[in-house]
């Protein structure tokens, strides 16, 4: 299984979708991020695949990275995968004529505050095609040790 999460990172590069840097570039950077901010593996590596299926499921991509993880991380980082998208909405849905606070509706949930974080400090800024990021084989064995938790 990480040998084929790595291979699927992959296929995120030359995938820009709008943006000035492709999504593979986009993953490194959330994850380097993260990484030199003392985070731990499992966090890490959720921020490194957080949009794993942007390409696949572009509307619900972090059910995506939810269901590859669920087997290998806590229920915060799972909750954090599987929910990241409608945080990520905050920046976004009004120029879309969508409602910017849709993420409100977690509220109460224990997490709110843990996936707001996350979205602020490591996904949003990771747009920086000036940022000197991690190579995706220096993440290779942090996916390896993370994935194969017993």
């Amino acid at each position: 299984v990480p040998d084929r999460v790595m291979a699927h990172l992959k296929l995120l590069e030359g995938d820009c979708g709008g943006f000035n840097v492709d999504r593979l570039e986009h993953c490194l950077q959330t994850a380097t991020r993260a990484h030199r901010d003392g985070r731990d593996e499992e966090y890490v590596v959720c921020a490194l695949i957080h949009d794993i299926g942007d390409t696949l499921g572009t509307y619900d991509h972090g059910a995506i990275a939810a269901a590859i993880m669920k087997p290998f991380v806590s229920e915060a980082n799972h909750w954090l995968l599987e929910n990241h998208t409608i945080f990520q909405a905050y920046y976004y849905n009004e120029h879309i004529g969508d409602d910017k606070n849709a993420r409100d509706v977690h509220k109460d949930n224990p997490h709110y505050e843990y996936t707001k974080e996350f979205i602020e400090k490591y996904d949003m800024p990771a747009f920086d095609e000036n940022y000197d990021s991690m190579s995706l084989e220096e993440f290779a064995p942090m996916v390896r040790r993370v994935m194969t938790k017993s």
